[in-house]
């Protein structure tokens, strides 16, 4: 049977199925597991305060929220493009093309501020130069086959792993650690909160590379409704474990004020000399990041492209590596350009708003499966789509704006060419 080898060949235009339950945690974990977490910290406790943990909540219920539909919705439906196959499976073609338009756009710029906090980190006097290499050879490792990318990855998840644990158990056993500091103060209030959540999730999105991945994973049906949730779990632990470490040094005022917070946090706990560890760490989680992240643009692409959303040539499948590789160059190429040319260090906000956009369609594709397809109960997808909405537009008034011009555009885009074909 196709789900019982991995290397059982593919029908043409078919992607091959060579992925089992630790490789596609490993693939969500590399996704979510990355440069978030040493950067975004900082800007969530300028926003929250004291209330920075309660945010890491709000973000971790929505998440699982968006998990669980995508799980139950990835089972049923495991094809590339995740939430776009989705809700038009669900909702009709307007709003799978919506999720599918917020995703490819949203995330392309993920990919270049990526690209940039790995040139950053690695040298920051050519950052840019830096970020086109890592582009290059990123697209190029995907180029030859998601079997080798996702190798790739285990050993950038083990690496980043390795970093965030020294990090913890150096900042939990210093004498600069104080548990007072994780008290939360009259400073924290709602908004500030939900903003903080709304940034903290752009570093959990990462399970739905999982989801996008549906053609290459061996027994879908049973495979992705395991992996989503477990890449999630562990991500959240490893978040919580990392920012209560940081909090108990810096304290909710130190780590708003940092600009590389877990850098910060080790010298102030009086070893200076694990900051190139954690500036090393950091680069190799943007890449991991960046690796996935291509991952499943691409994909996302690819199921757009055979739908005439995007242009059919986008749609071709490699004879050899099984893989997108058009899509891959495409992606690939727009990401070089901007890394080469854009600061997108702004960009989190912006991206936050089309994800949460992205899963809000998710979770209301979701509400519509009934119990024999495999419907969780209905409060989850209900609170996923309600908690996609709040945290979205309590991001900053930019991100708001800046992304509900761009979805308003796709929709645009959508109405020309409907109005054209008819």
């Amino acid at each position: 049977m196709m789900g019982d080898t991995a290397n059982t060949p593919a029908e043409p235009g078919e992607l091959r199925r060579r992925l089992g339950v630790f490789d596609a945690v490993v693939v969500g974990l590399g996704s979510m597991i990355g440069a978030g977490i040493f950067g975004a910290l900082g800007p969530a406790a300028r926003e929250a305060g004291t209330g920075l943990l309660l945010g890491l909540v709000a973000a971790g219920v929505v998440a699982y929220c968006n998990a669980t539909s995508s799980a139950r919705l990835a089972a049923r439906y495991p094809r590339s493009g995740g939430t776009y196959v989705y809700g038009r499976e669900r909702l009709g073609d307007f709003w799978g093309y919506l999720a599918g338009w917020g995703f490819v756009v949203g995330k392309t710029a993920s990919c270049a501020a990526m690209a940039l906090t790995v040139g950053s980190y690695v040298w920051p006097a050519q950052a840019h130069a830096v970020a086109v290499a890592a582009v290059v050879a990123l697209t190029a490792v995907n180029y030859v086959g998601v079997h080798k990318a996702a190798w790739l990855t285990r050993a950038i998840v083990a690496v980043v792993l390795a970093v965030l644990a020294a990090v913890v158990v150096a900042l939990l056993t210093s004498g600069e650690a104080d548990t007072a500091r994780l008290e939360i103060g009259g400073d924290a209030t709602l908004g500030g909160v939900l903003r903080a959540g709304g940034l903290l999730f752009f570093a959990f999105a990462g399970y739905a590379r999982i989801a996008t991945l549906g053609e290459e994973v061996r027994d879908p049906a049973r495979t992705i409704p395991r992996a989503i949730p477990l890449a999630l779990g562990i991500t959240l632990a490893v978040y919580a474990a990392v920012a209560v470490a940081v909090l108990t040094v810096l304290g909710s005022g130190g780590l708003g004020a940092a600009g590389a917070p877990l850098a910060d946090a080790v010298r102030a706990a009086g070893l200076p000399g694990l900051a190139p560890v954690v500036r090393a760490g950091a680069a190799v989680a943007a890449l991991g990041s960046l690796l996935a992240l291509i991952l499943g643009v691409s994909r996302t692409t690819l199921a757009m492209a055979r739908d005439r959303h995007l242009p059919p040539a986008l749609a071709a499948v490699h004879p050899r590596f099984a893989v997108p590789h058009r899509a891959e160059l495409a992606v690939g190429a727009v990401v070089a350009v901007l890394a080469a040319t854009v600061d997108l260090r702004g960009a989190i906000g912006f991206s936050s708003f089309g994800v949460l956009a992205y899963y809000a369609v998710a979770n209301a594709a979701a509400w519509t499966l009934t119990p024999a397809e495999g419907r969780p109960p209905r409060i989850v997808p209900g609170l996923g789509l309600a908690g996609c909405l709040l945290l979205a537009f309590a991001l900053p008034l930019s991100s708001v704006v800046s992304g509900a011009a761009v979805l308003a555009l796709g929709a645009a885009a959508y109405g020309v060419r409907r109005a054209t074909a008819a």
